[in-house]
């Protein structure tokens, strides 16, 4: 077990892809990811899990079926289990995941946007 403090800006530096979240640390059975965003997500839920998302940088939008919502540097957002949503971001952005571990990131909508899962930086 790493004792250390992680440097999320270091980390980021290491991400090559948008859409392909990469762990960066687990407590109890949830893992802490770190992904960059840029365009359109796809359409998608997880019906087990809530999905935290921490906008670090830039600004994300999280489309849900009945409105939208703007999340900005410093902000979170929760969506809860079950509910269909699609991020999308103008401009990259910096976003902080927080999610049980084996949680794929297209959810139930699995496509040429599914990462690989638990892959570590």
């Amino acid at each position: 077990m790493k004792l250390q403090s992680i440097n999320l800006e270091e980390k980021f530096s290491l991400i090559r892809e948008h859409w392909s979240p990469r762990v960066i640390g687990e407590l109890n059975d949830y893992q802490v990811k770190l992904a960059k965003f840029l365009g359109d997500f796809v359409w998608h839920r997880h019906e087990d899990t809530d999905e935290l998302f921490l906008c670090l940088s830039g600004r994300l939008t999280i489309e849900l079926r009945d409105r939208t919502i703007e999340v900005n540097a410093g902000e979170i957002y929760i969506v809860p289990k079950g509910v269909e949503h699609r991020p999308r971001a103008e401009e990259e952005c910096h976003v902080l995941l927080i999610e049980p571990k084996g949680v794929i990131n297209t959810g139930n909508a699995e496509g040429e946007l599914t990462a690989p899962n638990d892959r570590w930086i």
